[in-house]
């Protein structure tokens, strides 16, 4: 499957993935002696709990592995005229601005305003131009929205 992201979150997830397979991987590994240290490991509460964070941890390493093999570099920019993978636009629903930059599935920050193209908001604002007003169907209702400046 491929993933949508930019360049620093790439960068991210490479260092995520370097620390998670030296640092916290050796963290998990003490855990796992120590814990072992105690004796009968079927009543260990210790060992069955760093033997979950490891396999959580190896769960982390593989999500890691796949989307930096899969990744598909994304370029920020706020020119065109159409709304694109790394498009800032700004729009208007019941008489508000709300910025919005659209972006892959792992980079997904409502806080920021960044939506996927993926959901059902993001697949209906690419494409857009400036002036479209865009329905869209969400579990809340329908929504409208109208392109103010792609910026």
């Amino acid at each position: 499957m491929d993933h949508h992201i930019t360049k620093e979150k790439l960068q991210q997830l490479e260092e995520e993935l370097k620390e998670s397979k030296t640092t916290k991987m050796a963290l998990i590994a003490k855990r796992l002696k120590k814990a072992k240290d105690f004796g009968d490991l079927s009543e260990n509460a210790e060992y069955h709990e760093a033997k979950e964070a490891k396999q959580m941890l190896e769960k982390r390493v593989y999500e890691l592995e796949d989307i930096i093999r899969n990744a598909i570099i994304i370029k920020m920019h706020n020119t065109g005229d159409t709304v694109s993978f790394g498009t800032t636009f700004v729009v208007i629903k019941d008489k508000s601005d709300h910025q919005f930059t659209l972006v892959g599935q792992d980079e997904v920050n409502m806080e920021k305003g960044y939506i996927s193209n993926e959901s059902p908001i993001g697949k209906a604002f690419l494409g857009a131009k400036k002036g479209d007003v865009i329905t869209v169907e969400t579990p809340g209702g329908k929504s409208k929205y109208k392109i103010k400046s792609i910026n």
